[in-house]
């Protein structure tokens, strides 16, 4: 695959399929467990070898994709989730730089890891913990990512935790995207070329 943002839409995918089940979370109470795992078990595959490994494979961020695809066609109905989006790209920019948080989400991260091992990273347990990680360390940053959804779901510690948990992912997502190149001038100046490379995953 020749598309020079091939690689990119994988990781942006990532990002859509994470805010997408943070978004279906926080108006429904329910996600998608599989769409749901495959965000969730990125957040452990720090040296994957490749985009597609982070996710486990294309079919993990498969979901993602067909978000991505519907808001880079002009097709897409949630306006909430491409202003969620920027504002998780904007917290990324701030939380590189958070030597400090950086080193406290890595070993959090590591902590957990054999717990996530052992029991699946869906698991409450899991999802509690990660959800604590998050708010320790990254909801302390500016801009804060502000989720809005139906006040009786959001109001569940359950569900705050899961909600917490994925938006570390989609944190993770927004860091690969930005290791793999991507900038903002990507979605003024490729918009029509990143089109083109989710529809060749896709296929």
């Amino acid at each position: 695959m020749s598309n020079r943002y091939s690689d990119r839409v994988l990781a942006l995918a990532g990002l859509a399929q994470a805010l997408h089940q943070v978004r279906r979370i926080a108006e429904t109470g329910q996600s998608e467990g599989s769409a749901v795992q495959a965000a969730l078990d990125s957040v452990f595959r720090i040296d994957a070898a490749s985009p597609a490994e982070v996710y486990g494979s294309v079919a993990g961020v498969a979901p993602g994709l067909r978000v991505l695809r519907s808001y880079l066609a002009k097709e897409a109905h949630d306006e909430a989730l491409p202003r969620l989006a920027m504002a998780v790209l904007q917290l990324e920019r701030r939380f590189v730089r958070e030597n400090d948080t950086v080193h406290a989400v890595t070993r959090g991260l590591g902590e957990i890891a054999p717990r996530a091992g052992q029991q699946g990273s869906t698991h409450p347990d899991v999802l509690s913990a990660l959800g604590g990680l998050y708010a320790d360390t990254i909801s302390h940053l500016r801009p804060r990512v502000m989720v809005q959804g139906n006040p009786h779901y959001l109001g569940q510690p359950g569900v705050v935790a899961e909600i917490r948990a994925i938006l570390l992912a989609a944190v993770r997502s927004a860091v690969l995207w930005r290791q793999l190149g991507g900038s903002m001038w990507d979605f003024v100046l490729g918009r029509r070329q990143m089109l083109e490379a989710v529809e060749d995953w896709l296929a």
